[in-house]
C-alpha cells in the first residue's frame, strides 16, 4: 500500500473495519492478531488454517496483498538467554 504511513487514523479504522468483516465471514479460520504499519506497507499478521484463508480474507476485504508467508519458529531475546 503505497503511502501507508500516511494514512490518517479514521483511514486506518476504516480499513480495520472493512478487514473485521472479511474476518466475520472466515471465522474460525482466520483470526486476526494485529498489523505493523510501515512508510509504504502494512505487515499483517494472522492465525489461520491455510495461506489461501488469508488470500480469500484479502479479496474479501479488498486490500492488497503482495504475498503469503507461514511462520516456522518465533523467537524473541529470551531465546538467546541461557
Amino acid at each position: 500500500m503505497p503511502g501507508a504511513g500516511q494514512l490518517s487514523p479514521a483511514e486506518l479504522r476504516a480499513a480495520s473495519m472493512v478487514s473485521n468483516e472479511a474476518i466475520a465471514t472466515l471465522s474460525p479460520r482466520v483470526k486476526w492478531q494485529q498489523s505493523y504499519v510501515t512508510e509504504d506497507k502494512i505487515f499483517c499478521i494472522y492465525i489461520a488454517d491455510s495461506p489461501e484463508d488469508i488470500s480469500e480474507h484479502a479479496r474479501l476485504a479488498g486490500l492488497p496483498v503482495d504475498a503469503v508467508h507461514q511462520i516456522g519458529s518465533v523467537i524473541d531475546p529470551s531465546t538467546g538467554e541461557q
